[in-house]
């Protein structure tokens, strides 16, 4: 079952002109329900327009703030951020979902550890979070950050990251990149690309001495980026991204074509969520477990349907699935029959999942 709670806005900050920055009380009481970690998101939901919209944001805020942020950026006819930026105001209540993600790694407090992230536009947010947790918790640790963005006033939570650096300037660098706005230096000029990255690697990023790299982004530069620190000599397993758009290349359409031309027609299906149980069977309306238990009266946990927020993990106990998509999902929770059931199209005749992961 969804998992939502009304939380109160208590202050809406306008950081840039089309980017918004929710702050939500949490009571006492539910403190411990919302408790996160860096790099963690919140799942919102409204009813605009007679709609029950959903749709998931990073958490800007660090563990150590005891504080609920999250930034909406206005997108182009985006339902839900029209709504934030346009109508929603402070002592309003949203349903929130508690945290979920897993964009982080654990914090060592004795350890000194050189990190570095690459962040795009309202990417920053899981990674302001992220360097803040680090940089507050490992009084030995460094960090790294190079953020590209349109234009200097287009630089989301910029008077967080300045604060960041006046308190740890001997820990903390940032490098802006503009791809809208003349800098006096051409190098950071520009979006990234394998030109950029290969000075970055070769002069400004120690390989051999970076313990970890987290990469916020769309899909595009996200790979490109990794590509390239591999490429450089960087471990693939140092390497942590987190997708805010999926895109939809044409390998990833000849992939989901090929994995619908195996779905089982009316295929059962069980659900257990809560240790309950509830059955329906897949009509040719739908091509994923998710929406077909959505359009027979579940009441299931998802945000982005891209198959990249994993809020609709689950694990498959009998019969078989084949995912369309899978940004969210690593080898080893896949090796364990966890699939997102938003992008798992049902392959034999029975499937029971269970939601209780």
């Amino acid at each position: 079952m969804a998992d939502f709670q009304e939380l109160i806005i208590s202050h809406i900050e306008r950081t840039t002109k089309d980017c918004s920055v929710l702050s939500f009380q949490v009571p006492n009481e539910k403190k411990e329900h919302f408790k996160f970690k860096q790099g963690q998101y919140l799942t919102l939901e409204s009813l605009i327009e007679n709609e029950n919209v959903r749709r998931s944001y990073s958490l800007c805020s660090s563990p150590f703030d005891d504080e609920w942020k999250v930034a909406v950026k206005q997108i182009h006819n985006g339902v839900f951020s029209t709504f934030v930026n346009t109508k929603l105001k402070s002592g309003d209540t949203l349903k929130v979902m508690p945290p979920k993600g897993d964009f982080y790694v654990r914090i060592d407090p004795t350890a000194t550890k050189n990190y570095i992230a690459f962040a795009a536009g309202s990417g920053i947010t899981p990674i302001l979070s992220i360097i803040k947790t680090h940089l507050k918790a490992e009084p030995n640790s460094t960090f790294k950050l190079f953020y590209v963005n349109r234009t200097a006033k287009s630089i989301i939570l910029k008077e967080e990251i300045e604060e960041l650096k006046n308190l740890f300037f001997n820990r903390f660098q940032v490098f802006y990149f503009l791809t809208k706005e003349q800098r006096d230096i051409p190098f950071l000029n520009g979006r990234f690309d394998k030109e950029k990255l290969q000075i970055l690697t070769n002069s400004f990023i120690q390989i051999e001495n970076t313990d970890d790299c987290f990469i916020c982004g769309p899909q595009d530069m996200i790979f490109l980026i990794r590509d390239e620190l591999q490429a450089a000599g960087l471990s693939k397993d140092k390497i942590h991204y987190e997708l805010f758009f999926s895109g939809s290349s044409e390998e990833n359409q000849q992939r989901i074509s090929e994995i619908l031309e195996q779905k089982v027609e009316g295929t059962e299906v069980t659900i257990i969520d809560g240790s309950k149980e509830f059955h329906f069977v897949m009509t040719e309306d739908h091509d994923n477990i998710l929406d077909g238990a959505l359009a027979a009266g579940a009441d299931l946990p998802f945000a982005c349907k891209g198959g990249v927020c994993s809020t609709c993990k689950c694990r498959v106990l009998e019969g078989s699935v084949e995912m369309k998509i899978n940004y969210a999902l690593d080898e080893s929770e896949v090796a364990q029959n966890l699939v997102l059931s938003c992008q798992s199209v049902p392959t034999s005749e029975k499937v029971v999942v269970d939601f209780d992961v």
